[in-house]
């Protein structure tokens, strides 16, 4: 399993607020406008990498060899195959108040029925108590059962052609479990545990199973723009590249400045955008604290493996972990 830092994503309306503010007097005369951020913020991100996306987590049900990608899906990181296990059921964190009752609901405001004492100066013969009754407000939380424990970690490989090919091979697997797998049991595969992204769908080699597929998401906030890493040096790049690129849509417009000022800030901003993307570059590919207390332990451990197993004057040698 790998390890990773999870960044904190932000919406980017505050960048380009900034960048419509300082370069106000363009925007106010309609040379240029906003028309294109989300477009140069996909630039942006697509040049840092995939280290600038969300990363999620979901469990895909493979039938027939394929199971459906989320709509957010970008690029996979992790693909464990799992298997069943037994285990108990946990309940869920989310609660749904309703008033209805089931089998998994808890009463939190009781039916209070009881008769009224009649409090009127009728005859007591005469007299009509009606019942007060309190609506009841139930607490449902649902329960799920954790079924599942990640086996090994699947690789890519190029199926792509097994749809011209019989399947009937991929019944014959669980006669070579005890066997290395090769490729002589998956044809049109580079491996046997390999998995394929085609048409937005995750294709396997086996028929059914549970994939646990930890992926690179783009999510996006209210406005439906695609959020950013909360990162002060990712920030300034982003807000540095599209100051570059209105400057570069107004060298190719006509207005009021002459082209040679307009290429000097043009000029201006492409550099800063470049020294803005060296640094945010080298931001995310600091590491932190734990990626360098792994490091040093797997430093210290690295020549564990030359210890004689029958020394005994082993003054000082211990295990680094």
């Amino acid at each position: 399993m790998s390890y990773y830092y999870r960044y904190n994503f932000t919406s980017p309306e505050i960048v380009y607020s900034t960048v419509k503010e300082e370069l106000k007097s363009y925007f106010d005369t309609g040379a240029v406008d906003d028309l294109l951020f989300p477009t140069y913020l996909d630039k942006c991100l697509r040049k840092l990498g995939r280290a600038t996306y969300v990363i999620s987590e979901a469990a895909l049900y493979v039938e027939d060899f394929q199971a459906r990608l989320p709509d957010n899906f970008f690029a996979v990181r992790e693909a464990w195959f799992c298997t069943d296990v037994n285990g108990f059921p946990y309940q869920s964190a989310n609660s749904f108040y309703s008033q209805a009752a089931s089998e998994t609901t808890i009463q939190v405001s009781p039916v209070i029925t009881n008769q009224v004492p009649c409090n009127s100066n009728c005859p007591p013969d005469s007299c009509t108590c009606m019942p007060d009754i309190i609506q009841a407000v139930y607490k449902t939380n649902n329960q799920s059962a954790v079924s599942y424990r990640k086996q090994y970690l699947l690789k890519p490989g190029n199926i792509s052609v097994r749809r011209h090919c019989d399947v009937s091979y991929t019944n014959d697997w669980e006669l070579y479990q005890e066997s290395p797998p090769t490729n002589q049991f998956t044809p049109a595969s580079s491996s046997y545990d390999s998995f394929d992204i085609r048409d937005n769908k995750f294709v396997t080699n086996f028929r059914n199973g549970l994939v646990h597929l930890v992926f690179y998401a783009t999510d996006y906030d209210e406005m439906g723009n695609q959020l950013i890493p909360d990162n002060y040096r990712i920030r300034e790049y982003v807000e540095a590249f599209i100051k570059y690129k209105v400057f570069e849509t107004l060298t190719n417009q006509t207005n009021d400045e002459t082209f040679n000022q307009l290429q000097t800030k043009l000029v201006y901003y492409k550099q800063l955008a470049d020294e803005a993307f060296i640094m945010a570059d080298i931001e995310i590919k600091k590491q932190d604290a734990y990626a360098k207390q792994r490091r040093i332990k797997n430093d210290l451990n690295r020549f564990n493996m030359y210890e004689l197993p029958n020394r005994v004057n082993r003054y000082g040698w211990r295990r680094n972990n």
